[in-house]
């Protein structure tokens, strides 16, 4: 078993939820647990949310059927919809909704006879320019998807922030007045389902956005959607929020080391005086960047402890000093208390929160607290 190890705390998940709730109280909940719900573990982490949330949203067909398959109840939606090459009588059978994005998906569905009832939500590109039907040519495609037989009516209606974590910028109001005017355009109004455009950074700072439905990503986990260096060092529980995740392992050993002597790969570090290192297990292998800035620390035993040398595959070094005693098997927390919350750390990456997150392994044990 890997001793480096993901903690989750399943308290504070729920927290999280219901701040969400207490924030936005007319709007239901879909949980984004895409990417192994940000490596918290979607098998556990759905299965505790079924009931507190109203949906539960992913990015493939695969991730929607092995939730249903362990007993999934929640309306489950494929974010980036289905794809060409995929059966699509497994979006009836495992009862997934998914977002429309293309002309080409409309020609599938099209193509399938009336029995075949599929929940869809219209995505309208509103800025983002990534996937979506632009706002020229949103009302005819529409119109295209509501004349399928095979698709259920009403028709959701969705989109998406490219910027919503800039509070300074007004093209998150901009995409707003689009997703509006498009909203306005339809003139028979039950056609028009619920409406979704607020992630995590919409739901924090863009009220107006909130709509039917918001979709809370990372934030779900406690963490920040801003820019930890750009919007006063805002961390999630700065917010409110609660982190989920502490990502941890342990010392393996402590070794003697002589001033001016070299460690590790590369030779990068020297130390200016005689000290220990300890040796924890964790490294790249794990998840953890290997391209750390220098100085990044971990915490042991009340207190912070820089990282020395590079970062290898299955091993950190850190810097003990002289006088402290540490010893064998002690926890090392890279990340996930209000010390070194995982906001800091992806600033010291070079990286966000978001990839920080979703890079880490199977190798790393998930464990689940509370």
């Amino acid at each position: 078993m890997s001793i480096a190890t993901i903690e989750v705390s399943l308290s504070a998940l729920l927290h999280n939820v219901a701040y969400f709730k207490n924030i936005c109280p007319t709007s239901q909940i879909m949980a984004i647990v895409k990417a192994n719900a940000y490596s918290h573990g979607k098998q556990k982490i759905a299965t505790v949310l079924d009931g507190y949330v109203d949906y539960f949203g992913v990015a493939r067909l695969e991730e929607g059927i092995e939730l249903r398959n362990i007993g999934i109840k929640s309306p489950i939606l494929l974010l980036e919809g289905f794809f060409l090459h995929d059966d699509l009588s497994l979006l009836q059978q495992y009862a997934l909704d998914t977002v429309i994005h293309c002309r080409e998906q409309i020609d599938a569905l099209a193509q399938l006879p009336k029995s075949t009832q599929i929940s869809c939500w219209f995505k309208l590109d509103t800025g983002m320019h990534r996937l979506g039907f632009r706002t020229d040519q949103a009302q005819d495609y529409f119109k295209k998807l509501v004349q399928c037989q095979s698709v259920k009516r009403p028709i959701n209606l969705i989109s998406h922030f490219s910027c919503a974590d800039d509070l300074n910028s007004d093209y998150t109001q901009k995409q707003l007045a689009l997703f509006d005017a498009f909203i306005q355009s339809i003139n028979d109004v039950n056609l028009l389902g619920k409406q979704t455009i607020a992630a995590s950074g919409g739901i924090l700072a863009w009220p107006a956005s909130h709509r039917d439905i918001i979709r809370p990503g990372i934030a779900l986990y406690g963490v920040s959607p801003f820019d930890y260096t750009q919007q006063g060092k805002a961390t999630g529980r700065q917010l409110g929020l609660k982190p989920v995740m502490t990502f941890k392992s342990e010392i393996i050993t402590i070794r003697e080391h002589k001033k001016n002597e070299p460690v590790g790969y590369g030779l990068i570090w020297q130390s200016e005086k005689d000290t220990k290192l300890g040796v924890v297990a964790m490294g790249y292998g794990d998840g953890y960047p290997r391209d750390i800035l220098p100085g990044t620390s971990v915490w042991l035993n009340g207190r912070l402890v820089p990282i020395v040398g590079r970062v290898a595959m299955d091993m950190i070094l850190i810097d003990l000093g002289n006088d402290y005693p540490d010893q064998p098997g002690d926890e090392v927390i890279f990340w996930g208390n209000d010390t070194l919350p995982v906001e800091k750390i992806a600033a010291h990456s070079g990286m966000s929160a978001y990839e920080l997150l979703t890079r880490l392994t199977e190798r790393a044990t998930l464990h689940y607290v509370d």
